[in-house]
């Protein structure tokens, strides 16, 4: 797959090798395959090793999801402040086909993941003519930020072991938390050793349950035994070590006997280690656990006290990232002439259309707030055609009146 799409003559090939006007062909890179840490458990920690654990998988998933998922759209504001759908080119990329064969949603997806894995996000810009007209953004891995003197970055890509430097005014680039340096911070390389044991952990797991709990045993004989005899003997066990082969029955002869050693993983504190690996694996994605089908002993999946969870969970872990993207498009892609009235905004209140009863609370007090006409409620929200005539007034409820007007009858 690749990624030029307009007239040989507008980029020598010279350019395009060198990665400073063209299109680079990086479609050998993995998303996740970039270089990885050794933690104290032995454990290698990569993208990819850390997505193995179930705990990272739907961590990530479903904070990638919600974003992703998302509408966005772009708001110009007038002399008076108020915002006014805006549908540019740029709307359209963003919100139609933002990269070459990708729909909106895998993008955003995708570029959260990467935000919250490795910290950041790369796409190259896809521009065409001498004005540089932006016509698509491409994702790209195997990045390296280099500050240069000015405190800007200069971007270092390899592709089949050829090292690219592009310029910044080439990349969108997508921080997640950081420290303030231009640079997201990544779990992956910060959390090393929690996510380190976890893995540790998941293997120990299924190394004790690839041999059916049966981690050791003693196999006794009243006589000594020749080499030969202890190779046949090992020869025999063979066929009985394993899961699948659990519940077959062991014939010893000639006076041998086995005492088997059972592990109890409660006691051995297997299960112990690996509840607490995944309330630590959550913590450091922002992710309440119960979002992930975790509970702790006694707690349950429904309840007042999930709902609020789950509301902290949308304020401090999704909401933070929305902003992060919105406040790098209207730095990177909108025209500076325009950045001062016009931004890109997710829609953080379609999340209350997962739930009728709130969504159905919440348009009650708009509309009775008189905040907003039943015809926007139905069109806006519920995707129903506008009436028209009074479905399209404003009303509040008759209770309220101002307070200077209390125990007076209008004349």
């Amino acid at each position: 797959m690749i990624l030029k799409a307009v007239s040989r003559g507008l980029h020598s090939v010279a350019n395009l090798m060198s990665g400073e006007s063209g299109w680079i062909d990086a479609t050998n890179a993995e998303p996740l395959s970039q270089y990885g840490t050794t933690s104290k458990a032995g454990t290698v920690v990569s993208g990819e090793t850390a997505m193995c654990l179930s705990a990272v998988w739907d961590a990530v998933r479903k904070t990638s999801g919600v974003i992703g998922s998302t509408p966005l759209a772009q708001f110009q504001r007038d002399d008076s402040g108020n915002p006014s759908p805006v549908e540019d080119d740029l709307h359209s990329i963003l919100t139609l086909q933002p990269a070459p064969g990708i729909t909106p949603s895998q993008f955003w997806t995708g570029q959260v993941v990467q935000m919250l894995l490795r910290g950041n996000a790369y796409n190259e810009r896809l521009e065409v003519g001498r004005n540089r007209r932006l016509v698509g953004l491409r994702p790209m891995f195997n990045v390296t930020p280099k500050r240069q003197a000015d405190g800007t970055f200069r971007y270092q890509i390899i592709d089949r072991g050829k090292r690219y430097e592009m310029p910044a005014d080439k990349v969108f680039h997508l921080r997640g938390f950081g420290a303030g340096d231009g640079l997201g911070m990544s779990a992956i390389k910060y959390g090393t050793q929690s996510i380190g044991a976890a893995i540790a952990a998941d293997q120990s797991a299924a190394t004790v349950f690839a041999n059916s709990m049966m981690v050791a045993g003693v196999l006794s004989s009243d006589s000594a035994l020749t080499a030969e005899q202890r190779a046949q003997l090992q020869e025999l066990l063979e066929q009985f070590i394993g899961s699948s082969k659990a519940g077959k029955t062991l014939v010893l002869e000639s006076g041998l006997k086995w005492d088997a050693v059972q592990l109890n993983p409660e006691d051995a504190q297997l299960l112990e280690t690996r509840r607490f690996s995944v309330e630590d694996v959550c913590r450091w994605f922002g992710v309440p656990p119960v979002v992930i089908g975790h509970t702790s002993s006694g707690q349950t999946m429904f309840g007042a006290g999930v709902e609020q969870v789950m509301l902290s969970w949308q304020k401090l872990g999704i909401g933070p990232l929305y902003r992060a993207i919105e406040d790098q498009i209207r730095m990177d892609l909108i025209a500076p002439q325009h950045r001062a009235r016009r931004s890109f905004r997710f829609d953080r209140q379609w999340m209350l259309a997962m739930d009728s009863a709130a969504l159905g609370d919440f348009l009650l007090k708009l509309r009775m707030g008189g905040y907003i006409s039943g015809d926007e409620g139905r069109s806006e929200w519920l995707g129903m055609s506008r009436r028209g005539g009074d479905a399209d007034d404003l009303i509040v409820s008759s209770a309220m009146s101002p307070v200077d007007m209390l125990g007076k009858e209008k004349t």
